[in-house]
């Protein structure tokens, strides 16, 4: 039986959810949000995109950090989750920035009234 990638996203997203808060031991970020999760055709790649609430450049870098150093734990707790595919794609994180943006653009507009 063949999993395909959008049903193999969604459900590394459900299980990554709190996967990643619970090995992510630097809690001055806070909450770390999934946004997406694209796997590649092959299903050899995961690429899961994250945001944090706190826009800060030295928080954004000490978040990335943190998520990579606990790269290899969250795949292995996401393997134990996942029954259906033979193989765990390899993890990409990548932060999102829309909602940074969405907040920059929403800063102007309150400046322009």
């Amino acid at each position: 039986m063949s999993i395909t990638a959008e049903r193999l996203a969604s459900l590394i997203q459900r299980e990554l959810v709190n996967i990643v808060n619970q090995e992510v031991k630097d809690k001055s970020f806070g909450y770390i949000n999934l946004t997406e999760v694209k796997v590649t055709k092959d299903l050899s790649f995961a690429t899961i995109y994250y945001t944090i609430l706190n826009d800060d450049e030295d928080v954004l870098t000490r978040a990335h950090k943190a998520i990579e150093d606990a790269k290899a734990l969250i795949r292995m707790e996401l393997a134990k989750k996942i029954k259906k595919t033979r193989r765990i794609p390899e993890l990409i994180f990548k932060y999102d920035e829309a909602l940074a943006y969405g907040n920059h653009i929403d800063k102007i507009l309150k400046t322009i009234k």
